[in-house]
């Protein structure tokens, strides 16, 4: 099975679970991990499984993957089965009523790129997934590219 990973990052913590995630797609066939900044609609053909992360900031997936989407023409996910993930604070460890009042209302950039994956025609073959990170430039919390890497071995 081809697949495609396409992440944005800017500490580096949703790169290693890009990276992480292509380990374990690699086992399954071609696969192939680019950042979104080199990525294009050229990239899509030929590929059965579609993996697009972000770090979570705002609330929201980075300027960079909203721009990258604003490209994808309507339908070009069309057939491709398609997962989202993101990186983000663990907010019940930061312990502020204001910023779990604004999460609760606004959600992470998994849910949106999973939304907008599916707006564009693709298939979504699990929900989207968060990764913890410890602080707002990391590092991946204990455990959780262990998690990435069990979260991916399930995809097919």
């Amino acid at each position: 099975m081809k697949s495609l990973v396409i992440y944005d990052s800017v500490y580096g913590n949703t790169e290693k679970i890009a990276q992480a995630i292509g380990q374990v797609l690699k086992g399954k066939g071609e696969v192939r991990v680019v950042n979104v900044k080199q990525a294009n609609v050229e990239m899509l053909a030929g590929n059965k499984l579609l993996l697009v992360g972000s770090p979570t900031q705002a609330f929201n997936m980075m300027p960079a993957m909203k721009t990258w989407f604003k490209t994808l023409p309507k339908g070009s996910l069309n057939d491709i089965q398609v997962a989202a993930f993101d990186t983000r604070l663990d907010i019940k460890k930061v312990k502020n009523i204001i910023l779990t009042f604004m999460e609760s209302i606004f959600g992470y950039a998994a849910e949106k790129i999973g939304k907008a994956l599916v707006k564009k025609g693709g298939s979504q073959v699990v929900k989207p997934e968060g990764f913890f990170v410890d602080g707002s430039e990391g590092p991946i919390t204990a455990g959780e590219l262990e998690r990435a890497i069990t979260w991916a071995g399930k995809l097919s």
